[in-house]
């Protein structure tokens, strides 16, 4: 799948765009309301700004949280979810009559056959999306976790340039930031590459860094045509 780094310095066509933020988060709810509350939070953001969602098209927990909050305020336009086939029996809620899932409810949605194709088309969404476009991480498990790590990775090897941001509800993603911290000082990770993950203490905040994204000086310059 071909890409270009429209991100760092964007074309017409790309600025004429609706920004599109991926939202990395979990299928669980966590076991404090304040999770959930930061997705409703972060989906009244969203529409607040004209942003549009692309996730994991997950309908349980935080994800289908954030969906069905966004649908209900934008419409269901503003959603994309894409989730591989395999993962389809999971999903208890919002099933069509036709044993999908209920766009009325969650948003336009797209059946892929694995996990990286997956991932490859919400980061295609991402790089294509007008300014503001990025990735925010919500309150989630591994599968959050490694998709967020991927893309964060993606950024320093230079395949996107996308804002990236740690959405850290009450502190769930501290010793995250810690670990950046320590990969600098032990010298796995760049100095100016810490900054490529960014925190946000609540849903606007998380919206203003992507606004106020800038690519770290110490990336990678590398060329890329497909991943």
């Amino acid at each position: 799948m071909a890409y270009t780094n429209v991100s760092d310095s964007p074309n017409s066509s790309s600025t004429s765009k609706p920004a599109v933020v991926c939202v990395f988060c979990g299928a669980s709810s966590g076991t404090s309301p304040v999770h959930l509350s930061a997705a409703r939070s972060l989906a009244h953001a969203l529409h607040a700004h004209s942003i549009n969602l692309v996730y994991g098209g997950g309908t349980t927990g935080m994800m289908g949280e954030i969906a069905r909050t966004l649908v209900s305020l934008s419409g269901p336009s503003a959603v994309h979810g894409i989730i591989p086939e395999a993962l389809l029996p999971l999903e208890q809620h919002g099933v069509a009559p036709n044993g999908g899932i209920s766009e009325e409810m969650y948003g336009r949605m797209t059946i892929v056959k694995d996990m990286h194709t997956r991932k490859s088309l919400m980061t295609k969404e991402v790089v294509e999306g007008g300014p503001g476009s990025g990735f925010v991480a919500l309150s989630g498990g591994y599968g959050t976790l490694e998709e967020l790590a991927e893309v964060t990775t993606w950024n320093q090897l230079g395949i996107h340039g996308r804002g990236m941001v740690l959405y850290n509800v009450e502190g769930y993603y501290d010793g995250l930031i810690a670990w950046v911290r320590t990969a600098v000082s032990a010298g796995f990770v760049a100095p100016g590459n810490a900054g490529i993950l960014v925190e946000a203490l609540d849903a606007e905040e998380a919206v203003r860094q992507l606004k106020e994204y800038r690519v770290s000086e110490d990336r990678y310059k590398l060329e890329w045509s497909q991943i």
